[in-house]
């Protein structure tokens, strides 16, 4: 290798230098100081767009009161900027035209400081582009996006003020491509909650299990209570009518207040002729002005519109109408049209957070504990309670339960048809004695689970 090319490296950076020097300067110096305002615009612009999303997206209930109370044009403009048509599709469009608009300065700036820096210096590609991803870069973090968000955060009405028309104008002019964005969100969301919804039931309450193996029994069942919320029907948790305390509306005044005091209750439905024809509800409280009265009172215009509502109705969704309707109680009614029962707030409730007595509950025993396997329970008992007390896994009878809810149901349903007194009923891994029973149903029945069931359980 002869000496010259040992000095080649210094000669081709001698010869980078004196390019840079012989470079006309005078003539770029314009390009230069146009290039730094025209970005210096555009940052502006990145500045806002970004202090627009913080401001708008940080309002607090006293900061919509604030705009709502003022009477400028551009409050009114936030205002239906953020509420129509509603407020979820509103903040989606809000945001959607906020990040279009953003990011459409933020490529502006991009493209062109890479053609202002590939004009105007005689750098080699890879330098030029090192220098314009780390300048560029640092303008953009510092001064189009922390900055800006630091200072909407603590004057966001300020800013909302300034910026509620442009993006409006902004939104206007942009409006197809924003509502095809807003529109994709809407379907990627849906796909979200599909998704979710693919874990099953047994999954969630198995890891509550895991997760809270040390905790108190009590919530543990809150949170499957939770959990199977959505899955529950009134069927499963209505008072059966042959339990409802009813009213004829035929009865006199004076007989109706004896009930009332007799009952307790503070809800009462009342029918005519029989128990499928309901009228309506007599709401105690609207008795009050009359209890002075000799009796001799229209009491039935008293009475309240009821709601009906089907055996299939999932409890979540009758949560939500007794919150929006603001009632407490509902008339269920079959597939034919005749009543099933009664359903109240408090039944919904128990299911979450378990038996909630008031001071007019008795303190009745609904079973008896004769050892640690064998009870006896009432033939009315949910199976929902008795899954409960035997602490047994939700679909134990499911496969021999067929329609029923109850106890009594579920042995009818085994049986096919009333068993007779003492009769002996038995399925894998539990005994049925039948204790008392009359034409219509079982009243009485001793539940005796098998000792290896048991013992499996405790091992």
């Amino acid at each position: 290798m002869t000496p010259l090319d040992d000095s080649e490296p210094y000669q081709q950076t001698f010869l980078f230098l004196t390019d840079i020097l012989r470079h006309d300067w005078g003539t770029s110096s314009l390009y230069i100081a146009i290039g730094i305002v025209v970005i210096g615009v555009f940052l502006i612009f990145s500045a806002l767009f970004s202090s627009s999303e913080n401001a708008f997206f940080s309002l607090n209930p006293n900061d919509l009161v604030v705009l709502n109370e003022e009477n400028s044009k551009a409050s009114q403009v936030a205002l239906d900027l953020i509420n129509e048509p509603s407020r979820k599709t509103a903040t989606r469009r809000l945001l959607a035209t906020i990040l279009l608009m953003n990011n459409l300065v933020n490529i502006f700036i991009v493209v062109f400081s890479s053609w202002l820096f590939s004009f105007l210096f005689a750098f080699t590609p890879i330098i030029t582009a090192v220098i314009q991803v780390g300048l560029i870069t640092f303008l953009l973090v510092l001064l189009g996006e922390i900055i800006p968000k630091i200072y909407a955060t603590q004057n966001n009405l300020s800013i909302i003020r300034l910026m509620a028309r442009p993006l409006y104008w902004c939104y206007t002019i942009g409006k197809p491509f924003i509502l095809l964005l807003a529109g994709s969100s809407n379907i990627f969301d849906k796909y979200l909650k599909n998704r979710l919804h693919n874990i099953s039931m047994e999954e969630i309450s198995q890891a509550i299990d895991i997760a809270h193996e040390d905790n108190e029994i009590e919530e543990k069942q809150i949170l499957k209570g939770i959990i199977n919320f959505q899955n529950i029907s009134v069927k499963q948790i209505m008072k059966p009518r042959t339990e409802v305390a009813c009213i004829e509306i035929n009865t006199t005044a004076s007989e109706v207040l004896d009930l009332v005091a007799e009952w307790s209750y503070s809800r009462i439905p009342v029918y005519e002729e029989s128990f499928d024809q309901i009228r309506g509800l007599l709401y105690v409280k609207d008795l009050l002005p009359y209890l002075n009265s000799d009796g001799d009172f229209d009491w039935t215009s008293l009475l309240r519109s009821p709601m009906f509502v089907p055996e299939s109705k999932k409890i979540d969704d009758l949560l939500e109408e007794f919150q929006e309707n603001r009632i407490h109680m509902a008339i269920v009614v079959d597939e034919y049209g005749g009543t099933s029962g009664l359903v109240t707030m408090e039944d919904i409730l128990e299911e979450v957070f378990g038996e909630i007595r008031d001071e007019f509950d008795e303190d009745e025993l609904h079973y008896s504990k004769l050892d640690e396997n064998t009870f006896v329970f009432e033939g009315k008992t949910a199976l929902n309670d008795i899954v409960k007390i035997l602490n047994e896994e939700p679909d134990v009878f499911d496969e021999v339960k067929g329609e029923a809810d109850t106890l009594g149901g579920m042995i009818m349903e085994i049986h096919k048809g009333i068993p007779s007194k003492k009769e002996n009923i038995e399925i894998e891994g539990f005994q049925f004695i039948i204790e008392s029973v009359d034409d219509r149903r079982i009243q009485r029945v001793k539940l005796i689970r098998d000792q290896k069931d048991v013992t499996g359980e405790e091992e």
